[in-house]
């Protein structure tokens, strides 16, 4: 949601439709915020679906990634801080390794169509 390291920020939850960027508040730890409002963490539900955008060479290369990558935002079981992404890959990374200035934004998530009734006719054949 939003680490234990961004409680002393005002927070927001994320929009549908809004963009964000990973920053590195004053306290040292990099959460999302709106772009232009770096004193606001903005807090995303775990099992979110991201795409983020402009992720360093340097990580596409550890994580064999691309520049763009859909992501989950995911909660991490070991390290200081709990806030990561989740690749489709299956590789996990806390948001502080992610570093500052990825671009994040929800994906929109499209109901599935409920299946199509088949009726189904029962045919007789004469003779």
């Amino acid at each position: 949601m939003c680490d234990y390291s961004l409680e002393m920020y005002a927070s927001r939850p994320a929009r549908e439709s809004e963009k964000y960027v990973t920053t590195r508040f004053p306290s040292g730890s990099i959460g999302l915020a709106a772009p232009g409002d770096c004193t606001t963490a903005v807090c995303v539900q775990y099992d979110t679906k991201l795409k983020l955008e402009g992720i360093s060479s340097d990580l596409q290369t550890r994580l064999s990634v691309m520049p763009s990558e859909h992501v989950v935002f995911a909660r991490l079981e070991h390290g200081a801080y709990r806030d990561g992404v989740k690749f489709e890959n299956g590789k996990e990374i806390s948001l502080q390794l992610l570093g500052s200035g990825v671009g994040v934004s929800l994906v929109e998530t499209i109901a599935e169509p409920a299946p199509a009734r088949v009726s189904r006719e029962i045919l007789e054949t004469v003779d």
